[in-house]
Formats: structure tokens, C-alpha cells, sequence
């Protein structure tokens, strides 16, 4: 689609880049408004939502492609100089307004199954940017898009906006344009990214002004300032050949320390703590994620002996029913956690890692289950697993002795409860989240012995080969940042068989099975890439055998460049055409993301602290 786009409009992005002082004349703009800085942070915000409606508002009946295309761009921009305000305030409605041109279905309960056709400013530009455009389906799209701006503009109210909130936007502001921002995941036609990133960074800017006199130290403030301004010049160049790894390296990560930095300085505390942990200095170390915000229970770290506990009960074959089966069957601390089949032994599907599985909102490849205490109930009353039930599983740890006088002590209960035994394993697999792989160790400066393939393929990953649109990082599963709320699915056409002739679907439907519904058949849960190269065979099915093989189908479309034609493909179906020489550097990045040598994922590479 990018072939066919209007010339003019990479003119139009160009001339918005040049206004007068647009990137540096904020400092100038320090307000003597004798308002709060609350108060001005929500005329600010206002501002950019009355503007960016407006822009919508002149789409509507206009049948000038390069004013369309013009209005589109400002409006664009005035968006996303909202944006950290916005996605904070009112994470819902930014959602709707930045949501990819794919359907969205919610699915509660069997009588509760929504399916959404899309809107936003991605249906825009994937409407506008084209040879022949549909005025009348484009003046709908953006008199909807323009509603909702004009609904937030009218209801949001920022009468509860504390300090630590405003700091928590700015956070959320720059991280997420290192992880989804830089990537192409929300301009994917225009690939507009960059001049989009650097607008969020114009309006984290114009917050830091605001928030001037809150700072008790000027140099805290010229020092978060600078870094900002840095971040917008860093972000100038080519989408194609920009240099994430180097930006990320040398601007995020910097600036997570500025951040922590100025929480010292303006003396805030936080009342408690999202997925990201508020004392977070890296996106890619084991001390980033918050575990508990995955769970369903509340706690600041985990805890040793329930996590030694949890590793017993794991390698436990007698919770099964004939005694012949533990978790540890299928997932082999020496494979990573998987077991090197291609599917499961008696199970059709293929298993999964349970490193970093702790790092999601949903589990098995359809999502079926909510939490990782969830899935153990599954596993042990699965006909082709354990295939037993809760109850046993209660009386095998009741009349073990060493595990009996364990639970007293760990959960202060007289009785061996099944919840402990679940919550136990559950807290041996969040213990599984070590970011310590080498790619992990160059982000964070202890090493630099990342080669320039294993850095190209890091910027192919984000960039051109759009790998990180689903894998996001620094997770690189299918948990969306900055909230970490879901795990998504995708359908990408995966064959039953290793044939590019002749291939046909998969007979697995996936999702499907779980609701019924048919706009989910084929959809599976995105995994993580993380030691993917101890992990094979690859998909749900196991039928690539090598990472060459899984970049080759992506490479040429999916499902729909083999002759698999399925309407709601997710996974674009342009081909990436990659070079052999950006497949083998794709190929080095994965490897990269392995935490040390198969096997020693209980030695050599480090656990999340546990206390």
C-alpha cells in the first residue's frame, strides 16, 4: 500500500517539521499564567484536543486529496502531542482513537460477545494515503473520530491530578514511543513514526514547563529538559534506517534515571505501583516489571521459600493420575521450559516457554485462561494431562509430610489448601523472568559485545521486518505497553504443514474453541521471541522446525502469501522483502535474546529477586 501513497504527502510532513520554532522555542514559552500547573496542563490538553478535532471537522466534505491529506497530518500531530495526557487520562478512549484497521471483539461469556468495526486515526490513514480515495467513508470515519476528541474534551476533568500523576504521564510518554511509537505500529502506511515520536516529545516538553517551580533543583530540571530536547533530534531521520537500538540505549534508558531523578526532587511518593515498577531505572532488567500487577493477588516481591516450594510441586509426577506426568514433562528447564517436540505428548499443541510467562494477561495459545493459578486448574483436569482433579492434587501435598509442614508454615493454615498449591507453582514460574541475555545485558551497559548483525537485526525487528508490532518489547510477546492490560492474539494463516505450494490452514481453530465465534477462528496467542533459539520447533502446531524457516513465512506475507486466503488476517499481507543478509541478521537478534546456555536457566542466568 505504501507504493501507492500521494507524493504530497511526505511534502506535507516535511513543511509541518519546519514550523517556526516548533522543536525549539518551548523554553521560551515558560507561562507567567498565575494558575496551578494542574490548570494549565488541562488547557494544554484542550488546546491540542480542540485542534486536532477541528482539523477532523474540515475532512468532512472536502474533496481536495491534498487538503485531506494536510488536515489529516495537523490533526495527527495535535493528537499526538496529547497523547501522554490522553492514553493516561482516559486509556479506553485512546485506545479507540488509535486502534489498527483490523475488527475488535470482546468476549466476556458466551452472551456477551461484542464485535467492533474500527475507527481512528489508523482507519484514516489507511483510507486517505491512496490513489483513489472513498470521500464518503472517510468523512464518516473522521466526523466519528472527531465526536469522540469533542466527548473527551467536554467530560475530562483533571480535579484529581496529583503530582506523581503528571509524572507517571511523562514516564508513560516516552516509554511508549521506544515501544511501540519508533516501530511503525500506529502510522503503518505513512510510517510516519519518528515525526510522530517527536511530537510527543514537543508535548512532554510543554509539561515540563508547567511543572518548572516544582522542581527544587534547577539542574534536575535543565538536566530532564535537555534530554528531551536531545531525544527530538535523535529522532530525525529515515524510518527505514533509524537507529532504535542506539536511541533506546542512549535516550530511554538515560532518561528513566532523569525520571526517577525528578521523583527525588519534587519529594513525590507514589500510592502503589502499575506493571512498569515506579523505582524502574531499566525497560530491560529484572527489577523493571512489577510481578504482582500480572497476578491476581497483591505483593512487593516473591517470596524464596514459596518459590522453592513451587519448583518442588512443579517436578511432582504424582499429582497426576496414573503418577507418570509432572509439569516439568513438558517443560524441561533444559529446553528453556519447552519439551523440543512438535506438539506436546498427548496434546495437540505445541509447549510453550514458561520463561517470562509470568508477563502476560492471558495464557494458553487461545487465551483461555486469566492467570497462571488459572491454568494449573486446567492442566490438572485435562483428560490428555494430569486428568485428575483439584481435590487430588490437595490430597498428595496433605500427605506428604515435608510438603504438609511447608503450607503451615508458608500460608499459616492448618490444612493444605489447593489455592497455596497452585499459588506455589504459580510463584515458581513468576521467579522465571530473568532479562539477563545478552542483547539485555548491552541495554544495560554492563557488556558491549553486541555485533552489528545482532544490532541490525534489533533495528530490522522494530523497523522494516515490523516484527515488534506484536512482539512488543522489552517483553517481546504480545502484552501491549505501556498498560500491560493485554495479551493479544493475531491471525496470521499458519499452515498444517511446512509446504509453500500447496499449503492450507492449520485444522487448529484456536480461539474459536473457547466462545465460538467465528470472527476468532485461527487466532492465537502472540508468544514471546525470547530464547527462541533453544525453543523449537516454532507456532502452535510446531511445524517450522528453524527460526529461517518462521522469518520466511513472515518474509512473505503469512498465511496469505502461501495461497492461504482467510479474511481476518491480522498479520499484514504485504511481502517484507528482506535481504538474506537482514534475514540472518534477524536470525543473530533472536539468538541474542537467549538468558545464557540451555539448561542453566536455573544457574547461570539470574531469577527475579526474590526475598
Amino acid at each position: 500500500m505504501r507504493n501507492i501513497l500521494s507524493q504530497k504527502a511526505y511534502v506535507f510532513i516535511g513543511l509541518l517539521l519546519l514550523s517556526p520554532c516548533f522543536f525549539s522555542c518551548k523554553k521560551q514559552a515558560e507561562s507567567k499564567n498565575d494558575s496551578s500547573p494542574i490548570d494549565q496542563l488541562a488547557e494544554q490538553y484542550y488546546g491540542h484536543l480542540r485542534k486536532s478535532y477541528l482539523y477532523l471537522d474540515s475532512i468532512t466534505g472536502e474533496r481536495s486529496q491534498r487538503k485531506v491529506e494536510s488536515y489529516f497530518l495537523q490533526s495527527r500531530k495535535h493528537f499526538k502531542m496529547a497523547e501522554p495526557i490522553l492514553a493516561f487520562m482516559d486509556s479506553e478512549n485512546y485506545k479507540f482513537l488509535n486502534q489498527p484497521n483490523i475488527s475488535k471483539i470482546e468476549e466476556e461469556d458466551f452472551t456477551d460477545i461484542k464485535i467492533k468495526s474500527p475507527k481512528g486515526f489508523q482507519v484514516l490513514e489507511e483510507t486517505i494515503f491512496v490513489e483513489d480515495p472513498d470521500w464518503k467513508s472517510i468523512g464518516k470515519t473522521a466526523q466519528l473520530t472527531a465526536g469522540r476528541l469533542k466527548l473527551l474534551h467536554r467530560n475530562t476533568s483533571f480535579d484529581f491530578v496529583q503530582p506523581y500523576h503528571v509524572l507517571w504521564m511523562v514516564r508513560d510518554g516516552f516509554v511508549r514511543v521506544a515501544l511501540t511509537g519508533i516501530t511503525g505500529f500506529d502510522s503503518p502506511v505513512l510510517e510516519n513514526s519518528l515525526t510522530e515520536a517527536r511530537y510527543v516529545y514537543a508535548g512532554l516538553q510543554e509539561t515540563l514547563v508547567l511543572f518548572k517551580d516544582q522542581f527544587q533543583n534547577e539542574a534536575v530540571y535543565e538536566k530532564a529538559f535537555q534530554e528531551l530536547e536531545k531525544s527530538i533530534h535523535a529522532l530525525e531521520g529515515d524510518f527505514g534506517t533509524f537507529d532504535r537500538y542506539g536511541f533506546i540505549k542512549e535516550h530511554t534508558q538515560p532518561m528513566l534515571g532523569i525520571w526517577n531523578e525528578v521523583v527525588a526532587d519534587w519529594g513525590v511518593t507514589f500510592p502503589f505501583e502499575e506493571a512498569i515498577r515506579n523505582d524502574a531505572t531499566s525497560l530491560f532488567s529484572d527489577q523493571t516489571f512489577n510481578i504482582s500487577y500480572f497476578s491476581s493477588e497483591s505483593f512487593e516481591d516473591l517470596d524464596e521459600e514459596k518459590v522453592a516450594l513451587g519448583k518442588r510441586l512443579f517436578n511432582e509426577k504424582a499429582f497426576s493420575l496414573h503418577g507418570d506426568m509432572s509439569c516439568a514433562t513438558c517443560h524441561l528447564p533444559e529446553k528453556q521450559f519447552t519439551d523440543g517436540r512438535k506438539t506436546a505428548m498427548g496434546n495437540p499443541r505445541n509447549s510453550p516457554t514458561l520463561v517470562y510467562a509470568a508477563l502476560q494477561k492471558g495464557f494458553f495459545y487461545d487465551n483461555r485462561s486469566g492467570s497462571l493459578e488459572g491454568q494449573i486448574v486446567d492442566v490438572t483436569t485435562n483428560e490428555n494431562e494430569f486428568h485428575t482433579d483439584l481435590d487430588h492434587l490437595q490430597t498428595i501435598a496433605a500427605n506428604n509430610p515435608s510438603y504438609a509442614k511447608a503450607f503451615r508454615a508458608l500460608y499459616e493454615s492448618e490444612e493444605v489448601l489447593e489455592g497455596d498449591i497452585r499459588n506455589a507453582i504459580a510463584s515458581y514460574i513468576r521467579s522465571l523472568v530473568p532479562f539477563y541475555s545478552k542483547f539485555d545485558r548491552n541495554m544495560n551497559g554492563l557488556e558491549e559485545t553486541l555485533t552489528a548483525d545482532e544490532r541490525e537485526g534489533f533495528n530490522l525487528f522494530m523497523g522494516k521486518a515490523k516484527c515488534a508490532t506484536c512482539h512488543f518489547p522489552p517483553i517481546f510477546n504480545g502484552t501491549v505497553p505501556v498498560t500491560f492490560k493485554e495479551s493479544e492474539m493475531e491471525l496470521i494463516g499458519v499452515p498444517g504443514a511446512n509446504d509453500t505450494i500447496n499449503a492450507t490452514i492449520d485444522d487448529d481453530l484456536g480461539r474459536y474453541e473457547v466462545y465460538h465465534t467465528e470472527e476468532r477462528k485461527h487466532f492465537f496467542k502472540t508468544p514471546t521471541v525470547r530464547n527462541a533459539a533453544h525453543t523449537a520447533p516454532f507456532m502452535h502446531n510446531g511445524v517450522y522446525n528453524t527460526l529461517e524457516e518462521v522469518i520466511d513465512f513472515y518474509d512473505r506475507g503469512g498465511g496469505a502469501g502461501i495461497g492461504i486466503a482467510l479474511e481476518n488476517q491480522t498479520l499484514p499481507t504485504d511481502k517484507l522483502e528482506l535481504t538474506a543478509s537482514e534475514k540472518n541478521a534477524l536470525v543473530a537478534f533472536i539468538e541474542a535474546l537467549s538468558d545464557g546456555a540451555p539448561g542453566n536457566q536455573e544457574g547461570d542466568v539470574k531469577q527475579m529477586a526474590v526475598k
